[in-house]
């Protein structure tokens, strides 16, 4: 059996962490978010919207991993519940955009808020020295990130020499 290096090491150490933080998050995590009556490919659509902004179906479609009709159906549902508002793309009246409500921004920005008051509750137990320590570690994290990014879209669009994290 080969020797694992250090580098293959850290990575499972710190995918096993991973998996302690949230187990141990999941306890106080908002009672609130496990009683939101939105299905998971609802709340998806809705936290989507809230974080991208308005987005057509094909690429919520695209997103969620699912057809063009499926995500019609899901968003159907958010629209009837006054969560959601559908329009047409001003630059292709056939395409339909997909935008949060403003009873839709409001029910993601409550559980957004809630999720960090418990996320600050648990910050306020570290020490300031801890909190420069995690920090540094979410920039490199939000680096790779970046990183994983670029490379995905150089392969999906090897022409496109767009910066990606930057709007056209």
């Amino acid at each position: 059996m080969a020797v694992k290096t250090e580098k293959v090491q850290l990575i499972e150490h710190v995918l096993e962490l991973e998996e302690k933080v949230y187990r141990a998050l999941r306890p106080i995590m908002p009672k609130e978010w496990l009683c939101v009556d939105l299905t998971m490919p609802q709340l998806k659509i809705m936290l989507l919207l809230f974080t991208d902004g308005p987005a057509r179906m094909g690429v919520l479609a695209s997103t969620l991993g699912v057809s063009v009709a499926t995500t019609t159906g899901i968003t159907d549902r958010l629209v009837q519940q006054g969560l959601i508002v559908r329009s047409s793309d001003p630059e292709d009246r056939r395409a339909v955009v997909c935008s949060l409500s403003e009873k839709g921004k409001e029910v993601v920005r409550r559980l957004w808020e809630l999720g960090q008051s418990r996320a600050r509750s648990l910050l306020e137990k570290m020490t300031p020295s801890r909190l420069r320590l995690l920090c540094e570690a979410m920039e490199t994290i939000l680096e790779a990130a970046e990183g994983v990014e670029r490379d995905e879209l150089t392969r999906e669009n090897p022409s496109d020499k767009r910066n990606p994290t930057k709007p056209n």
